[in-house]
């Protein structure tokens, strides 16, 4: 039973067709968190009556990617092979008679959902599962992007570029791991106020400037940040993340996901210097072993 679920831009991507293996009709949804109703046979790690969290990101513990420390992603995932039905080619939704299609395997829009036993974690019996549903996407891209993915380092500057509920998350993880500049980017200036309480030490909005918001964040630091973070998903901007920070030692990790189609043109310089380009995804997150 699926008690909680957020909506995130990737369930419009969905809608989008940003997923070329998905069918409709389909039920999205992938941020959520429920109660187990009942167990098929052979289920051990989760009984009725549990608190859990579906895994957009399932971890059968048996591939090679699962048995790599370095590595979150699992060879069953959408990255691999499709999740439109379930791992034995059937669909438990229905309407009218009609099937309808799973989105990676969890489809937290509905009331109630089937999901693989990798799938999906157990939490702790006094979790709010209003507040946790956010562990399934949001908050562990984000927070994990910062921590995982950029390996963030105490007294560094950080740009965080977009301020929604990920972006918000990796000002936490930025702060969290000891950065000293945490600087906020943004065209929405009422996200400011919250991005301050969660740690974020400026917040500025490209549109007040007549310069590139590149050129801006390399005057305001002297030479750059130490780690950007581009969490909008869009091709622009992930260009102004990736030149924003130094030349020498700077990361870039993308995280927002670009809408179907899109594709990126970069000076091959800004890499060539030394600069990394990074991409994660779940924010290099296993949940299994942190919840």
């Amino acid at each position: 039973q699926i008690v909680a679920t957020a909506i995130c831009r990737t369930d419009e991507h969905l809608r989008q067709g940003c997923f070329p293996d998905a069918e409709f009709p389909v039920i999205p949804g992938h941020e959520g968190a429920g109660i187990v109703e009942s167990v098929g046979e052979g289920v051990t790690s989760v009984k009725p009556g549990d608190k859990v969290i579906p895994l957009c990101q399932p971890q059968c513990g048996e591939c090679s990617f699962c048995l790599n420390p370095e590595s979150n992603i699992c060879q069953k995932s959408h990255l691999c092979k499709p999740q439109n039905l379930l791992p034995d080619k059937t669909s438990r939704f229905t309407c009218k008679g009609k099937q309808i299609h799973h989105f990676l395997w969890i489809s937290t829009f509905a009331e109630y959902t089937v999901v693989p036993e990798y799938a999906v974690a157990k939490i702790d019996a006094a979790a709010p599962l209003d507040k946790v549903c956010l562990f399934g996407c949001g908050f562990s891209t984000g927070y994990g992007a910062a921590i995982n993915t950029a390996k963030v380092k105490p007294g560094s500057t950080c740009a965080i570029f977009g301020l929604g509920g990920v972006g918000l998350s990796a000002v936490m993880g930025c702060k969290a791991a000891g950065a000293s500049r945490i600087i906020g980017v943004d065209i929405n200036k009422d996200k400011f106020a919250k991005a301050k309480e969660l740690g974020a030490t400026d917040c500025i909005n490209p549109r007040d400037f007549k310069k590139p918001i590149q050129e801006v964040l390399t005057e305001m630091t002297g030479q750059g940040v130490d780690y950007s973070f581009e969490v909008t998903g869009h091709a622009d901007t992930m260009i102004a993340a990736l030149a924003s920070c130094n030349m020498s030692t700077g990361v870039c990790v993308m995280v927002g996901l670009l809408d179907s189609g899109s594709e990126i043109s970069i000076d091959p310089m800004l890499l060539l210097t030394g600069r990394t380009w990074k991409g994660t995804v779940l924010g290099g997150m296993t949940l299994k072993k942190i919840i």
